[in-house]
């Protein structure tokens, strides 16, 4: 059994458009219930970590100290918030882990949240582009999915219009996402649907369509992580056996746009330390913030060379009973994107598979899963390899 610091408790809210006034209300319905299952309290706790990415959706900042707010038994305990772009998640997970594994406590909170949904479209849309390198990138059409239209764009230049692929991978996690009762939009679109461009599935970037894009959501995630000999004494473990952090130029000018150099060497290192390859995974939760961004993670993953992602889709190896399955959950696409809370979502997801706490959406005999959460377009990579131990 790895010595790593270990998951041991979690909390989900619903992903959509909710009646929460604010960041501080998500907080408060995820913070305690993390805690109540892990079968620990407030004062077990040394440290709290919040991701929220907000750059303009609240007038509040000081995020960290809204958990204190939310929950006043948590106001004492140091929190700490962090924001790496749609990594916000993984980043305060990663803080925590780190506090863990350094000895400094052996009880640590993880909350990530947003409330994307009281921003208008417009707004929402100049918000993201902060997560871009805006003296060469934030005058696209269509915010950050220009972004990726233009990724998108450059993939088919290069590999041949592959529109059908993604609508696979679409109709994959929409029916993927019926299944989960956290996910903003249960419903099975079918591949036909995402296919096809109409009315109700225009155009939005390149030759993005509405459903290559994930949605704008508000809601809230929470770990609870502790250190081994504490998870021993708890009621479940799920074991953090690798993760890894890798950075990649900020300008796309500066690099390959569809190569997630970053993504690759994150995947790979964490793949190494685990002492694993990527076909020993039962399954894997990774960020499709658009479409054409899992297929090329496909490829950055291993399973598939460069360029070849989009057979990974048409041969149905990451569906459920593939080769490896892909987004149980629904993904970002389904599920729902409130930018802070993705990537302990994502995590929280994994986690459940591996306790057998996953509900009509578990894999029988789940046992290793990997997470992969980036913030902006392939900038920041985090890789998590995650363990059942029980």
């Amino acid at each position: 059994m790895t010595r790593n610091a270990a998951i041991v408790g979690w909390a989900h809210s619903p992903f959509g458009k909710l009646d929460d006034p604010d960041v501080e209300s998500l907080i408060g319905r995820v913070a305690g219930a993390a805690l109540d299952h892990a079968g620990v309290t407030a004062d077990d706790v040394d440290l709290v970590t919040v991701g929220v990415y907000n750059n303009g959706f609240s007038r509040q900042g000081f995020d960290a100290a809204l958990v204190g707010a939310a929950v006043p038994e948590l106001a004492p305990v140091p929190a700490v918030h962090l924001e790496n772009a749609c990594a916000t998640g993984s980043a305060a997970l990663n803080a925590a882990l780190d506090f863990i594994e350094s000895g400094r406590g052996r009880i640590a909170l993880v909350v990530g949240a947003e409330k994307m949904t009281a921003t208008s479209t417009a707004e929402v849309g100049e918000i993201l582009l902060s997560a871009c390198y805006r003296p060469e990138e934030a005058a696209v059409d269509a915010g950050f999915a220009g972004i990726f239209g233009k990724i998108a764009a450059n993939y088919f230049q290069r590999h041949g219009d592959r529109s059908a692929e993604l609508a696979m991978i679409a109709a994959k996690n929409h029916e993927n996402g019926v299944l989960n009762p956290f996910a903003h939009m249960r419903k099975d679109f079918g591949f036909d649907f995402c296919n096809t461009v109409s009315e109700r599935n225009p155009i939005v970037a390149g030759p993005l369509r509405r459903t290559d894009c994930s949605l704008v959501s508000d809601g809230a995630a929470a770990l609870v992580v502790a250190d081994a000999e504490t998870a021993a004494t708890l009621a479940r473990t799920v074991a953090i056996r690798a993760r890894v952090q890798a950075n990649d130029h900020l300008p796309l000018s500066r690099r390959d746009p569809i190569a997630f150099d970053g993504a690759h060497r994150a995947w790979r290192g964490a793949l190494a330390a685990a002492g694993l390859a990527i076909d020993d995974l039962d399954l894997v939760e990774t960020h499709d913030c658009f479409t054409i961004a899992e297929m090329i993670e496909y490829e950055a993953m291993g399973l598939a060379a460069p360029g070849e992602g989009w057979k990974v889709a048409r041969e149905g190896a990451t569906r459920r009973g593939g080769r490896l399955p892909v987004n149980l959950s629904g993904g970002l696409k389904s599920k729902g994107h409130p930018i802070g809370a993705t990537g302990v979502s994502q995590h929280v997801m994994a986690a459940m598979q591996l306790a057998g706490e996953a509900g009509d959406m578990q894999l029988d005999g789940a046992r290793l899963a990997g997470v992969f959460n980036m913030g902006g377009a392939a900038v920041a990579s985090y890789v998590s390899i995650l363990e059942r131990v029980r």
